[in-house]
């Protein structure tokens, strides 16, 4: 696996920009979770006080215990029916030192004195929507500069929601993954389409693909048209949306997370809208999970190639491939600091159709706004 600096991205091992860390379904109970990401390991586990999920810095300050780690013989655990969550905050099996939601420690067991300021790990902002576990992450520690995007569909009475497919670990580096959203010509090869209209556009934090044309594996009889049409986005370099039509009106969501540096975690999930435009029926929960099952098998189609192939660090690109140029210059403002982001925007916003295909019309880009 290639690194950061291999990619030649930029200052930061890695970017800066909201991450799904975990499904909210392993929080289920009050366990803490023992998580790795951006090269560092955390505690991230849901209160009990409140039921707000809580993200930290792994290791007590005291004697470096890991405060998620699997531990089943402490009595910490043990007095705590099988969890070293305490409230909101966590209890470190170790010494018994508990740290709140903000990562302060604020109880000694054996200690009646005051507590060091320097016993403290650092709390994370997250936030929990879509069944899911976001964590904003930057290297320069500032505030977000861009927010955790609103996707409609999860609140539409009229969608079946899907669920958060583990699709797994992917011992490459994001930038293999990144490139997917502009990769013309990979569409018919892998994904069997014929595609009729494609273009990219890059504009601030935004990634966006839009293509048309058959699909072998995501167009059917019985759908609304035997065209797939796809607004696929980026919001930041690891949320990935894409509204279809075509067999069923839906709305697709890949996440990567960076893990270590040239490693990532990934998870597919697909929204359904019944096609009579009502409630979901118990038909229409079952072709929903159908055509999710045949949207991971589509990504599985990508996921397979990546796995199994060399870091792209010196391509060969030919005009009728895609802007992958641009996408990378577009890419590189996550890796550095967000003062010099329009730098990078300077040198790649605006419309891009690869030689040969035809573009969208002005009326159909109007339409195509990102989910």
């Amino acid at each position: 696996m290639a690194t950061t600096k291999e990619y030649r991205l930029g200052e930061f091992t890695f970017p800066r920009g909201w991450f799904m860390i975990s499904d909210s379904e392993a929080l289920n109970t009050h366990k803490p979770v023992a998580v790795r990401f951006f090269g560092q390991d955390f505690a991230l586990y849901r209160g009990r006080e409140s039921g707000k999920v809580v993200l930290l810095d792994a290791y007590c300050p005291h004697m470096k215990t890991h405060l998620a780690a699997r531990n089943t013989t402490s009595y910490v655990v043990l007095d705590g029916g099988g969890s070293n969550v305490e409230g909101d905050g966590i209890r470190c099996p170790y010494h018994g030192w508990r740290f709140g939601a903000d990562g302060k420690c604020n109880h000694i067991p054996y200690h009646d004195g005051p507590i060091p300021a320097a016993a403290a790990v650092k709390s994370w902002r997250v936030e929990e929507r879509y069944g899911a576990v976001w964590v904003w992450y930057d290297p320069e520690g500032g505030e977000p500069d861009y927010p955790l995007p609103q996707f409609d569909y999860w609140d539409d009475e009229s969608v079946v929601n899907g669920v958060w497919d583990q699709v797994g670990e992917l011992a490459q580096h994001p930038q293999e993954v990144v490139d997917n959203i502009c990769d013309y010509g990979h569409l018919s090869p892998i994904h069997g389409s014929t595609v009729e209209h494609y273009e990219n556009e890059f504009k601030g934090h935004h990634a966006i693909q839009r293509q048309s044309g058959g699909h072998r594996t995501l167009v059917g009889e019985g759908g609304a048209s035997d065209k797939l049409q796809t607004i696929t986005s980026y919001h930041g370099p690891g949320i990935l949306v894409s509204q279809l039509s075509g067999m069923f009106d839906s709305f697709m969501m890949i996440m990567h997370t960076p893990i270590d540096d040239g490693k990532v975690r990934v998870w597919h999930n697909l929204l359904v809208r019944t096609a009579h435009g009502g409630k979901p029926t118990a038909a229409d929960l079952v072709s929903a999970r159908q055509f999710q099952q045949a949207s991971m098998a589509a990504f599985a189609q990508d996921f397979e190639v990546w796995n199994q192939k060399a870091a792209c660090l010196n391509p060969l690109f030919i005009p009728s491939d895609g802007p992958f140029m641009k996408a990378r210059v577009w890419y590189k403002q996550f890796y550095n600091p967000r003062a010099k982001a329009q730098e990078f925007l300077e040198q790649c916003e605006g419309i891009y159709v690869p030689k040969g295909i035809a573009p969208f019309t002005p009326q159909q880009r109007a339409e195509a706004v990102p989910a």
